[in-house]
Order: structure tokens, then sequence, then C-alpha cells
């Protein structure tokens, strides 16, 4: 049996028995893993509060031959503000089955695991607009799984810059309004200079600076399309926690 130990995210929790929990990690050196919680459920356990759902703990891991097991749990963050809004609490859930789904198992996340804890971070303290997040994370996760989009210029002629341009969510291209016609055959989502802007942000800017931009409105629920439509044509996956969030706002 090996050990490690390790900073980690609790991003799904699921009750074993009366006193036991089988807890979902992203960790940041061992991506995603699963791992029994022995005794978790015992409010006088350490392991009680640190391996709850959204909880970002440093875990003692035991690695055996089918399994893992978590030994010693110390909690390092709990993002509490989260829990005084619904709509952050489920977006937080959305993030949690998203990375769960993509992020490397039994490999190193570490860039992974900082993107969600920023994005918890934020939520918690109510210092981002939750869209901005919310697309911010999308695709920026995309990126780091491989799938980053190119929108460097129009895929037809190469230009930069145009006042309207579209997005092909299923290819992740920009085609602009030169190039565009009405029998081209693929969804496409029309942006304008900012949300073309913005689309670019998300992917390609220093990740100090990710979150660091604002929207009208109606321009961020553009942006937003756009990274579901990418998600879900790219992944073809549909997220359940994903639905829930969209109908409560």
């Amino acid at each position: 049996m090996t050990k490690f130990i390790t900073n980690g995210l609790i991003i799904r929790e699921q009750n074993i028995g009366e006193k036991d929990k089988l807890v979902t990690v992203l960790t940041e050196d061992h991506g995603v893993v699963k791992g029994f919680a022995r005794g978790a459920k015992d409010i006088k356990s350490s392991k009680c509060a640190s391996t709850n759902l959204l909880s970002y703990s440093r875990l003692t891991m035991y690695k055996g031959k089918d399994s893992y097991s978590i030994g010693d749990a110390r909690i390092i963050r709990v993002f509490g503000g989260l829990r005084n809004s619904i709509e952050n609490m489920y977006l937080s859930q959305y993030f949690c089955e998203l990375a769960s789904y993509i992020a490397p198992k039994e490999q190193e996340a570490e860039e992974y695991l900082k993107l969600i804890l920023n994005a918890l971070y934020l939520l918690s303290e109510n210092k981002r607009n939750i869209f901005t997040v919310k697309a911010c994370v999308e695709l920026r996760l995309m990126c780091l799984a491989g799938y980053m989009p190119d929108l460097v210029m129009c895929r037809e002629c190469g230009t930069y810059d145009s006042e309207k341009m579209f997005f092909l969510p299923r290819t992740g291209q920009l085609i602009c309004s030169n190039c565009i016609s009405a029998d081209i055959g693929e969804h496409k989502i029309q942006l304008n200079t900012s949300t073309t802007t913005a689309l670019r942000h998300c992917c390609y800017a220093d990740k100090e600076r990710l979150f660091s931009f604002s929207l009208p409105d109606d321009d961020l629920r553009t942006l937003n399309f756009c990274s579901e439509e990418y998600i879900k044509l790219i992944l073809e996956k549909d997220f359940k926690t994903l639905q829930f969030f969209k109908s409560i706002t």
C-alpha cells in the first residue's frame, strides 16, 4: 500500500453505511481520485468537516490495489460564503461535476485545482459577477484539457479584427462577417467586438488576469452561451448541475 499526502478539493461525497463516506477529490498532484473516508460521518472525527463537499483539505491517502482510502484529513479552507447564495452553491457544484469529468485521473492537476479554488473564492466573497466566473472556468477548463478553441483569426481570410464575428462552437473557430454565408451549414453565434475580445481573454489571458474583465449583461449572456455550446458539442455531454443552475437563474 502506497502512502502520499496531498492537498485536494472535495468535489463529490457519498454516504456509505452509517459512518463512512466515499469522496471524489480533485488533488494537485494525483488529479481526480476517489477515496474511502472511514468514520467521516462522526462529528468528532477530523475527517467529518474536511471531507464535506467543497472543503479544501490536506489529506493523507493510501493507495491499495484497487482503491484509495483517506487517513488523516485537515481542513485548509472552507468557502463558507457560498452558502449565502443558492446560485453560487449550484454553480460551484457544476464546476465540481465538470472538473470530475474533464480533469486527469491519477495525474498532476495543479492548474485545474487552482482554477476551481480561485473561482470558489471569488464566488464566496462576491468579488466577481457570477456569469463572468462561469464562462472563465468553462473555457479555461476546456483549454487545460486540450480543447483550446482557435480564436486568433477568421478561419477563412485570417482577419483578426472585425466589427462582427461568428463563433462556431462545433469546431471552436471564428469566422468574420465578410466570409460568413447563409448556407454555411454550421451552428454559429454572432459576436460583437467586446464579446469576441472576452472570448479570447477567457482562453488566452494570463491566469493572474483571467477573471479581470466585465461585460454588459447582454454580451455576458452571449459569452456564456458560447462556452456552454462549446462544452456540449465538444464533450457531447449534458451536465445535470448546469441544467439545475440555469433553472434557478
